[in-house]
């Protein structure tokens, strides 16, 4: 298992990002709490919407789409604690988990 955090800023943004040897296409927003839209590499959606939540592991209900990792959120003050929108990449990390 390898676990890669993923590099943010508090910021809306979209970015090009290889996780588990596949090329994907983030978009992060903020609507009242962040959410997380996932593309493949040629930006055809695969999901969206998705909260950026802890506790849980965020595409555990897509696993059926072929994801080789899970996507986990971890808070600043605790690892309970939900990513604020000053805070996202900088207390609140968001983290790719390789499955095995």
């Amino acid at each position: 298992m390898a676990v890669y955090e993923i590099p943010l800023s508090p910021a809306p943004q979209t970015f090009g990002i290889t996780l588990g040897g596949v090329d994907y296409r983030l978009t992060l927003l903020y609507r009242g709490g962040w959410t997380v839209d996932i593309a493949d590499g040629g930006g055809r959606p695969l999901v969206g919407g998705v909260p950026l939540v802890t506790g849980a592991d965020l595409l555990e209900q897509f696993r059926h789409l072929g994801f080789q990792g899970g996507l986990f959120v971890q808070g600043a003050a605790s690892p309970d604690e939900l990513p604020t929108f000053t805070d996202l990449g900088f207390g609140s990390k968001l983290y790719w988990v390789t499955r095995v």
